[in-house]
């Protein structure tokens, strides 16, 4: 789904101009920030209190979560549609995209968003790998469909996103994975002890998204949406890192949970360090290899406009950094499973502040987009070692117990390979 995402990146840099591919950015940065709210609120606290539960409990889990949901969707639809008389008034093309096609696409996103959920929940891959691919392959069937018959603009590339979100929620209706026929076993208890969790989880969340959007915010402010074209160019090869990170934190998120509502503390401890040290350690390749050949990766993703700008070293300098994002995530997600996500907002919210005045002053003192890449390595260092402190109160595990973790299982991987290929 990762690559399909990158080659539909690559399909709209060719075809829409610097401008327009700015615009798109923001969109996408103001709808996943307002997304997150939804998805804070709720995503999580689905894969805590239904992994594991019986059938009772979780439909009565589903319920509730369908009916905050719905409460969240209607609210920020409405606010939406309040600005909608006063379009006029507002003249930046990037604020009227907003308002025009926000409220639209959240509202269609809501059936595909829960089914995700909770396949996540299930480890029904398979079926999310579906809704995925209907999803994004819809849209990139039609963007390029639009190419072909040369109807390609901005404006019709929001209609297409709208029209594919609204096909995969309708098909994750009819096939029962959205958990719809659920909403009337909600109950108040179940609704308050959601929203308690929630109420920390949607800070994170949000927080979290503030702090990966930060930068275009800060980037658009002080250096013009050509230069969010140029910053988030890398940012979407950055896929490379994300694909396995974020399969694997969507596979242990799940055992986590299951291990802790069955009271084994060191199983958490245990899965944390393995799978975070795996990456940790599996990433290092992935960074040499984008030091290497970063300026082929930019080129073939942006296309030659962007061959002689500073994408390619942006790349670099983020895919090195990205070695200790497994560390970094973990932490994160197993807070939030150990019942602790009041220190997980205060994690990600130091964070935020370190990266907002990181990325001014490193913006101001060297007057390009340098300043910001390198501005991202010190929220990545105090959220590290601000989530291990907290964490490590209610769990006590070593730091450097991630890498030798992380090395014990590659190389029982490895040796596993090894014995499968000679017995072969």
């Amino acid at each position: 789904m990762s690559v399909l995402a990158m080659i539909t990146v690559a399909i709209l840099y060719r075809a829409l101009s610097i401008q327009d591919i700015g615009y798109w950015i923001f969109f996408q940065t103001i709808s996943v920030l307002l997304d997150t709210f939804r998805t804070g609120f709720l995503q999580i606290a689905l894969v805590k209190f239904y992994t594991g539960t019986n059938k009772a409990r979780a439909k009565e889990v589903i319920g509730s979560i369908w009916y905050l949901a719905i409460i969240i969707t209607g609210v920020l639809g409405l606010i939406n549609l309040a600005f909608v008389p006063f379009m006029h008034y507002f003249k930046d093309p990037a604020v009227l995209v907003i308002i025009q096609w926000f409220g639209l696409s959240f509202t269609a996103s809501l059936p595909y968003s829960i089914a995700s959920w909770i396949l996540q929940s299930d480890q029904r891959f398979d079926r999310l790998l579906l809704l995925r691919l209907m999803t994004q392959g819809s849209f990139i069937l039609s963007v390029v469909t639009l190419i072909i018959l040369d109807q390609m603009t901005l404006q019709a590339v929001f209609v297409t996103n709208l029209v594919s979100a609204s096909l995969t929620s309708l098909l994750a209706i009819i096939a029962g994975w959205s958990g719809i026929s659920a909403v009337f076993a909600k109950t108040k208890a179940c609704v308050i002890e959601i929203y308690h969790f929630g109420k920390y989880s949607v800070g994170t969340t949000i927080s979290a998204n503030l702090l990966r959007s930060a930068d275009t915010f800060i980037v658009a402010y002080m250096l013009g949406p050509a230069a969010v074209a140029i910053y988030n160019l890398p940012g979407r090869l950055m896929e490379i890192i994300e694909i396995p990170l974020r399969s694997t934190l969507a596979t242990a998120m799940s055992s986590l949970a299951n291990a802790f509502n069955k009271g084994n503390k060191r199983e958490v401890a245990y899965i944390l360090q393995k799978y975070s040290g795996t990456l940790t350690l599996a990433f290092v390749p992935l960074a040499i290899g984008a030091i290497l050949f970063a300026d082929i990766a930019t080129g073939l993703l942006g296309g030659g406009k962007y061959v002689d700008s500073e994408a390619a070293n942006l790349l670099r300098i983020m895919m090195v950094l990205a070695i200790f994002y497994p560390i970094d995530r973990f932490i994160a997600v197993s807070l939030d499973i150990i019942h602790q996500p009041k220190a997980n907002f205060v994690k990600v919210l130091l964070m935020l502040l370190v990266n907002v005045l990181g990325d001014f002053i490193g913006i101001y003192l060297t007057g390009n987009l340098y300043g910001a890449a390198f501005a991202t390595s010190l929220p990545l260092i105090v959220g590290i070692f601000y989530g291990y402190y907290c964490f490590n109160k209610h769990i006590p595990f070593k730091l450097s117990m991630i890498f030798t973790s992380g090395y014990i299982n590659i190389r029982k991987m490895a040796r596993k390979y090894i014995y499968k290929q000679r017995t072969a």
